[in-house]
């Protein structure tokens, strides 16, 4: 079994399967009140793992945040923590009322396997030239204060890196300049990001530095 359950060793067909299980677990606590146990998996997906499930609701046009949850340290193996975070994005995100069954059939779920997060080299301004839109996600950490934004983040507001930065901050509980405080710890990590394209439907590997090329660039530019 390896160390822990690295992004980068995972195949789409992993990342259909993680999808498919973050569906299934919150079906069926929904449907029939139960917790369902963690498959019988090889490889990486034994692992001790990081994710963040998403749920996101289908509007007219794009779509809306429904909950999100996640680990930023690998406690449990990769399929366990699947289960674990979908559920939580589901029922115990603070933002957002408890999923009903009666809105699986309107939202997509989405999940993104993590790197360990590892502190950036660069200090001060010098900190946003680290930073890969589409590539990393964010955590800023002083004393009591800890904020964590996902790689897909600054792709749905087209933010540029020191914006990023600064909504991390923000995240944090921090003032918007916390980032250029060498006592602040600003940490990068990497993820791998699957998601079904519609509510029940075929699952995906996003291209996230793609993404934001394609949707942000133009807009960036001008």
């Amino acid at each position: 079994m390896f160390e822990y359950a690295d992004p980068s060793l995972l195949s789409l067909e992993d990342g259909i399967l993680l999808v498919r299980l973050a569906r299934r677990a919150v079906e069926e606590y929904l449907l029939h009140g139960r917790v369902i146990e963690p498959p019988e998996v090889s490889g990486v997906l034994r692992s001790n793992g990081m994710t963040f499930t998403t749920i996101r609701r289908v509007l007219e046009k794009g779509y809306e945040l429904r909950g999100c949850i996640g680990y930023l340290s690998p406690v449990e193996p990769l399929v366990k923590n699947v289960i674990t975070t979908a559920l939580a994005a589901a029922l115990e995100d603070p933002r957002f009322e408890p999923l009903s069954a009666e809105e699986l059939d309107y939202v997509v779920f989405e999940v993104s396997v993590l790197s360990v997060p590892q502190d950036m080299r660069s200090l001060g301004r010098d900190r946003a030239s680290e930073v890969v839109i589409g590539r990393d996600g964010l955590v800023a950490e002083y004393r009591v204060y800890k904020g964590v934004l996902l790689p897909e983040v600054p792709i749905e507001f087209c933010w540029d890196e020191e914006t990023f930065l600064s909504e991390t901050c923000l995240k944090a509980g921090m003032g918007p300049e916390c980032w250029l405080n060498d006592k602040v710890r600003i940490k990068k990590f990497t993820a791998r990001v699957f998601r079904e394209k519609e509510p029940r439907g075929d699952i995906e590997e996003v291209d996230l530095v793609k993404e934001y090329e394609v949707r942000c660039r133009s807009k960036l530019v001008s």
